[in-house]
């Protein structure tokens, strides 16, 4: 057996609010579930975005609440966008005008553009065109 994809990718972030101002402004992502202080959930294509508080994730859910087990990290984490590269070019401008610094944009040697950018939690975020990964 086998996963067939991936359904949700986690980041952490210690002020929501301001990573919620972030996917706003700058990716266009609107949250359609939110805890304060604990957690945004994003849509992003048919796949789901999560950005956890990590000290309140760490925690044993309380009585009769849903029985996820604790999880969080430290550190910065890594997401990419798939992105085509005439969006690619799109997207760095955009980044630009909203004053979002570029860390590095390049074409691998299999072929195919990726740029890199955070977030104000200091996540690493990408977009890159699939191919980097032999993908159409």
């Amino acid at each position: 057996m086998q996963p067939e994809g991936i359904l949700e990718t986690v980041l952490y972030a210690p002020d929501l609010a301001t990573t919620e101002a972030f996917y706003s402004d700058v990716l266009g992502l609107v949250p359609f579930q939110k805890q304060p202080d604990r957690q945004l959930f994003y849509r992003c294509g048919n796949q789901v975005l999560l950005m956890f508080n990590a000290e309140a994730t760490r925690h044993a859910p309380k009585p009769g609440a849903l029985p996820v087990p604790p999880h969080g990290m430290t550190g910065e984490g890594h997401v990419c966008f798939r992105a085509s590269a005439v969006e690619i070019a799109s997207w760095k401008a955009h980044l630009e005008a909203k004053g979002v610094a570029v860390e590095s944009d390049f074409v691998w040697p299999s072929g195919g553009r990726s740029i890199y950018f955070r977030d104000p939690a200091g996540n690493c975020l990408e977009f890159a065109e699939p191919k980097i990964w032999g993908l159409a």
